[in-house]
Formats: structure tokens, C-alpha cells, sequence
């Protein structure tokens, strides 16, 4: 069974398990077996100051646990949580499967899985944030 398979581009950086590792000169494919193995890509990092909506909230509390930032027990109640009042807001079928989906994962400590399950979901958070600003204006 593959694992995690993160295609980087050159000088291309992540963080496995509290560590930073930048990619050399060339395109490479890292195939990382242990399941249980923290793996973020800094390209797809937020910075604090983006984390300003539930989804993003949610998926930043994410992302330090991956960086080894959290304690990852207080963190999956704290996502936990936060997918529960998603589950609320975003009602839709697909919406409704990812977060699931995301709760599964975050509940057996697959959290990359658990991250590309919320990040789906920003673009349409950032249409009903748009729609919200629009009423109130």
C-alpha cells in the first residue's frame, strides 16, 4: 500500500514530523509509507492571519498538528468540534460527504486526508462569505 504521495517541485519544501525538508534541483516523488507520518506542504500552508473564516479556522488547527505544533489529542477535539458546526452551515450532498469524511479521518489520526477534505470546501465558503458581505452592504 502506497501511503502519501507528494510530488514536489524544485526547492519545493514541507514539513514531516516537525522537520523542514526542501526538495533539490529536479521534480521529485516521495512515497511516504508510515501511516502515521505528519506531513504538510509549506505551499499549502496558511499563515495565521488567513485563518479568518470557520473552514480555514478549522483547517489551520489542522496544519499545526502536521507541523508538530499541537498536541494532537486537544486538537482533534478542537476540529472535531469545528467540523460539527460546519456540518451545520454546509448542508449540500458533497459538502456533507467531505466533512464526514474529514471527521473519519481526524478521528483515526489521518489528518492530511482530514486537510485536503476541508480545503475542498473553502471555494465554496468563499462564495457564501461573498454573498454574506453583499447583503450586508
Amino acid at each position: 500500500m502506497p501511503g502519501l504521495i507528494l510530488k514536489l517541485a524544485p526547492g519545493e519544501r514541507f514539513v514531516a514530523n516537525g522537520v523542514v525538508i526542501e526538495n533539490g534541483d529536479r521534480r521529485a516523488r516521495l512515497n511516504i509509507l508510515t501511516p502515521d507520518s505528519n506531513v504538510l506542504r509549506l505551499r499549502d500552508a496558511l499563515h495565521p492571519e488567513e485563518a479568518n473564516t470557520p473552514v480555514r479556522r478549522v483547517c489551520y488547527i489542522i496544519q499545526l498538528v502536521l507541523a508538530g505544533e499541537a498536541n494532537e489529542a486537544a486538537a482533534k477535539r478542537q476540529i472535531s468540534d469545528g467540523i460539527r458546526q460546519l456540518a451545520q452551515v454546509f448542508t449540500d450532498a458533497e459538502s456533507s460527504r467531505r466533512l464526514t469524511r474529514a471527521a473519519e479521518d481526524v478521528s483515526l489520526g489521518r489528518f492530511y486526508p482530514a486537510l485536503r477534505g476541508l480545503r475542498a470546501i473553502l471555494p465554496m465558503e468563499d462564495r457564501l462569505m461573498a454573498m454574506n458581505e453583499e447583503r450586508m452592504s
